[in-house]
């Protein structure tokens, strides 16, 4: 695929989970851009919670987003309690997430445009797939994906 244009509309769905939680965890994003398949991300978290690797699926997404120079980002996450927080609507109440709360909302405000909301799990497979391929291969990796 061509080089996306940076006005182009970046979608990110994301998605984290761990086995045993706490247990060993990964975090994958799926991203599109105006609607196309782009990049697949997946990273391995060793031993964490579900929520950390929540977390963690967001930082990867909007550090790669403003990486390749993107001003604008839609998040799409099947975790509620991520999405309202990430609003303000809930309180972060565990320290660990307060970090990770933290360094995402500064990754936030380096966009011009951002947004995120919940979705249901069957909208998020190709994310929940990548996170499921970093616990399995126990790496971090990046594909290119095909339309």
């Amino acid at each position: 695929m061509r080089a996306p244009e940076k006005s182009a509309d970046l979608v990110a769905y994301i998605d984290g989970g761990a086995r045993g939680n706490p247990g060993p965890a990964g975090a994958g994003v799926y991203l599109e851009i105006d609607g196309i398949p782009w990049r697949g991300l997946y990273r391995y978290l060793e031993r964490q919670t579900n929520n950390y690797a929540e977390y963690t699926s967001l930082i990867v997404a909007l550090e790669y987003a403003l990486e390749h120079g993107f001003r604008g980002i839609a998040v799409l996450s099947d975790s509620e309690l991520l999405v309202k927080q990430v609003r303000g609507e809930y309180k972060v109440k565990n320290p660990n997430l307060q970090v990770l709360h933290a360094a995402a909302a500064r990754l936030i405000s380096g966009f011009q445009k951002f947004s995120i909301r919940h979705i249901p799990r069957q909208q998020n497979r190709r994310a929940d797939a990548l996170a499921n391929k970093a616990q399995d291969l126990r790496v971090d990796g990046e594909v290119a994906l095909e339309t």
